[in-house]
């Protein structure tokens, strides 16, 4: 009953530091030792996590060094052990009593550590495996009981629930940035008004993701030929683009002989070669002129067609492999930016073709103007040039009839020869209806025409159809005398139709069809506008597609944009008539419902949605399931402003996909209000920072209890805020930690904290010595021993005066370069002591090997050392410890009088707590402590 009892006790503490949110490592640091304690016959518990290759490595576990090797140093692959690979096929635990008699065992591991007797267990939860634990002896056989292996299941169990927490943690932290990112990417590219500008936005995101700035564009389109930049390179590359064009040109580069470049055409997806000589594709010799050790090529795809392709190459190492998931998100801004820079080319093509047919009217204009001149006198030449000429060119004398044409006037108006047109009136031909009337003559009505502004211009065919057209009327003068008008004239319906189109992709998703970010905007506001005259609300509803990467993954792009068509479908039918549904790119869509009388409408509408994908969809014979995440956001509650209202909506929308998706969720203020705190706070840190007024150091005395003396004081930053007053350390060193602040802010407590020393020295207090407190980020910096040196130099306080307090957790990690800088901070005089100490794991092995001065009890096991049997052991061990090591030890947290006395019975005489005083600012601190010493009790 007392193991069983032990057992639930162990199982309770880990559930705890599970649910307080611990550092993984240190939960699953317990989940060993409390496996060790429960299985003492065990001589070695490793826990062994997945890496990408397939393998598992060592992580955590006791003894930290067998035969040598750190537990890291271990790798288990399950393709040797066969044992390892079947807890991982069939997710049981298997006991093996006797290693001699069973060659499932990886028999190198098994001669190497002399395991006598071995249990694996998988460390899953549901279907997913997260890891493996090794229990195994190399002394006595375990013979372990049934009762045993259930118990470690157990513990393993609580392993797997600490590790999917974490990895749900990282997964969510992770999507929310990606989620960011590719949100600034698609806002960034929408402002973009040139090729180049795009290009550079996609560099720009394409070097953050990968850390690596070489990065180039190459384009496939030929018409590019025409004025435009075939080929860009980043401005952050190692490489000028001057340069880079140069060496294209000098090696002669054709990407219609280049295989990496031909296959990701073809294929239309990306590829990743880390050693370009270790592959036959790429072109070596280029490679080498380049300096080109490793590329990474994207497709540009839009629309089904490849634009070209986006390459990122390592110039300086080999082998160099991105993560998965930095290569999607770096595929996921290269798609993003494809349909931006098809729009573009597309728009200065056809630009480029109304400037050269405008070029080419103006010119023919021209010619013409010359050929009026010389009809007079050169029928036959009129006659050639009215035949010959690609525009339509009529006569209309003074009485509005005509009067000749030539060939393609008579064919593009639908008459079958001149002499069918000749003697009709110029109303058969002009479209004036609405301009002029029955009675005016063609000289009036071509006066008051001169005075419309309308730009189009259309002409009647004989069978009364239409036609756009561009048109010069230019008069025909004898002896400055108007005798007669030529009417010269092109079709532009082809043009007209490709102005159309263009304006129809400018505001329409190419892919599906419907309304793009453009259209919705305006609508939206029109929506706004409306409503506030009206005071009727509105909803807006920010759909995300569950998993929708992967189809992409699995079937292609081509695939997933049919899938997208077929959401836009269904959409349209899901909704009201008058709502607007858009595509906000990749696979986000945005719903506007204009017209709802309350949120239930906006609830409703959510549902029938929701209940839309419920038929899984049909695409080229293959049958896929599409969920999607719905938040909702209302006008005017969750906003007024249109930017307000789809922030929120899309927040709501993150909230619903945290629900396992397929959800709605509607905006509350809360949701984002942590988040919004947050910025604002770390606004505000940066702001005090430089200015630096804001921050007190209060002082919190040390006492010797055995003689009543003081012996130092530590120093403890507080914020007085403007707003929300004093802030102590907990509401804003972690976000100091998070942003890299603290690494300024702890050099300024060490500044003000020996500025205030050396007055106390200079006032007389020789033997007091005052500590500060450093993060682990401001340990890890390379120039924190010169400037804690410069310090000691600037302030003129004597270094033995100083002490820096490290964590426990520090020093057990990066062993050599921690003992290291120690050891250049020892040099310098100060001392060290090591703060919290016996809340950290296997620190003991390590503590001989590090020059400190001082032991701190943590505050946790102060409070009750009275009556917990278990911390009072742990408090005299480390009195016992410090006393061996010829350490100082000092208690932190001593609240009360009986506290004290067991301190000071068991041989600890230095205490710090609010038994003798809370911190103090400098002059409180002075009255009490220095000028007139209060025993206790501030």
């Amino acid at each position: 009953m007392a193991e069983e009892q032990t057992r639930y006790s162990r199982l309770a503490h880990i559930t705890k530091l599970i649910n307080t949110k611990l550092d993984l490592r240190e939960v699953l640091e317990h989940v060993v030792t409390a496996i060790s304690e429960e299985i003492v016959r065990c001589d070695s518990v490793g826990i062994y996590l997945p890496r990408e290759d397939g393998t598992y490595q060592g992580y955590v576990g006791k003894p930290a060094l067998i035969n040598g090797m750190s537990l890291d140093m271990h790798i288990v692959n399950p393709q040797f052990d066969l044992l390892a690979k079947e807890v991982i096929e069939t997710g049981k635990a298997i006991y093996i009593p006797d290693t001699s008699k069973d060659d499932r065992p990886d028999q190198r591991a098994v001669q190497a550590f002399k395991i006598n007797s071995l249990l694996v267990a998988p460390i899953s939860y549901g279907d997913e495996l997260y890891g493996l634990v090794f229990l195994f002896d190399y002394g006595a056989p375990m013979n372990l009981t049934t009762s045993e292996i259930e118990s470690v299941k157990a513990y393993v169990n609580m392993a797997a629930v600490a590790i999917r927490n974490a990895n749900n943690l990282t997964r969510k932290e992770k999507l929310i940035s990606e989620k960011q990112l590719l949100l600034n990417v698609t806002r960034d590219l929408s402002l973009c008004s040139s090729l180049q500008e795009a290009l550079d936005k996609c560099f720009y995101y394409l070097g953050k993701v990968l850390d690596n700035p070489d990065i180039g564009a190459h384009f496939i389109d030929p018409v590019l030929t025409h004025n435009l930049t075939p080929a860009s390179l980043s401005k952050e590359s190692d490489w000028s683009e001057e340069e880079w064009k140069e060496t294209h040109q000098r090696v002669k580069f054709k990407y219609e002989e280049d295989l990496v470049f031909q296959e990701v055409i073809e294929t239309k997806q990306s590829i990743m070669i880390p050693d370009v000589y270790k592959d036959r594709r790429p072109n070596h010799e280029i490679c080498k002129d380049f300096g080109i050790q490793g590329l990474y090529m994207i497709p540009l795809v839009s629309i089904g067609k490849v634009l070209g392709a986006v390459a990122i190459v390592n110039l300086n190492n080999t082998d160099h492999v991105y993560p998965d998931s930095s290569r999607q998100l770096a595929e996921s801004i290269v798609d993003t930016t494809a349909p931006v820079l098809f729009n573009l080319l597309y728009m200065e093509k056809q630009e480029m073709i109304i400037q050269e047919r405008t070029s080419e009217i103006t010119h023919k204009n021209t010619e013409l103007e010359g050929a009026i001149a010389d009809l007079k006198q050169l029928s036959r030449e009129k006659a050639l040039i009215l035949n010959s000429a690609g525009e339509g060119i009529f006569g209309i004398d003074l009485d509005g009839e005509i009067t000749f044409a030539n060939p393609s006037a008579t064919g593009l108006l639908g008459y079958d020869n001149e002499k069918e047109i000749i003697g009709c009136s110029y109303k058969q031909i002009f479209n004036w209806d609405d301009l002029v009337t029955d009675e005016d003559t063609f000289i009036k009505s071509f006066e008051q025409v001169q005075h419309y502004d309308g730009s189009d211009h259309f002409f009647s065919t004989k069978e009364g159809g239409s036609f756009p057209v561009e048109y010069v009327i230019t008069p025909q003068k004898e002896d400055n005398f108007t005798v007669g008008y030529v009417v010269t004239f092109k079709d532009v319906t082809s043009r007209k139709q490709m102005e159309e189109k263009i304006k129809y992709h400018a505001y329409y998703d190419s892919v599906t069809n419907i309304p793009n970010r453009v259209l919705f905007q305006d609508r939206l506001n029109q929506a706004l506008r409306y409503a506030e005259l009206n005071q009727k609300p509105v909803a807006i509803m920010f759909l995300d597609l569950d998993r929708f990467k992967k189809i992409n993954d699995t079937f292609g792009h081509s695939f997933g944009d049919k899938v997208l068509k077929m959401v836009a479908e269904r959409l349209q039918q899901a909704i009201p008539k008058e709502a607007t549904v858009s595509r906000q790119g990749g696979d986000e869509f945005i719903i506007l419902l204009p017209t709802i009388q309350r949120k239930e409408h906006a609830v409703n509408c959510a549902q029938r949605i929701l209940h839309t994908f419920d038929e899984p969809f049909t695409v080229m014979n293959q049958e896929v399931a599409i969920k999607t995440s719905i938040g909702i956001s209302l006008y005017p509650e969750n906003g007024e402003s249109a930017e307000t209202l789809i922030k929120h909506a899309d927040v709501a929308m993150y909230k619903a996909k945290e629900m396992s998706g397929n959800q709605f969720q509607l905006f509350f203020p809360d949701i984002e209000n942590r988040a919004v705190e947050q910025i604002q706070l770390e606004n505000d840190l940066f702001k005090a920072l430089q200015h630096d007024w804001e921050f007190e150091l209060y002082y919190q005395p040390k006492f010797n209890v055995r003689t009543n003396e003081l012996i130092g004081m530590e120093s403890l930053i507080r914020w007085n805020h403007p707003q929300l007053g004093t802030l102590s350390p907990a509401h804003f060193i972690p976000l100091a930690e998070e942003t890299g602040l603290i690494i300024p802010l702890g050099e300024w407590v060490i500044r003000k904290a020996c500025l205030q020393m050396k007055k106390w020295y200079e006032d007389g207090h020789k033997n007091l010595v005052i500590s500060a407190n450093l993060s682990p980020h401001q340990f890890s910096q390379k120039k924190l021993v010169p400037m804690v040196k410069e310090i000691l130099i600037e302030t003129g306080l004597p270094p033995f005066l100083l002490e820096l307090e490290l964590t426990e957790n520090l020093i057990i990690h990066n062993t050599e370069q921690t003992l290291k800088t120690i050891g250049e901070l020892k040099e310098l005089g100060v001392q060290i002591s090591i703060d919290d100490f016996g809340t950290g794991y296997s620190s003991l092995g390590y503590l001989k090997d590090f020059p400190v001065d001082t032991l701190k009890i943590d505050k946790s096991f102060i409070d009750d050392i009275t009556t917990n049997s278990n911390n009072a052991a742990i408090t005299k061990t480390i009195i016992t410890l410090a006393d061996s090591l010829h350490l100082n030890v000092i208690a932190e947290g001593v609240e009360k009088e009986e506290q004290a006395k067991f301190l000071a019975d068991h041989g600890c005489h230095w205490i710090q707590g609010f038994y003798y005083s809370r911190p103090l600012q400098s002059k409180a601190f002075e009255h009490h402590f220095l000028k007139k010493f209060t025993q206790r009790g501030y």
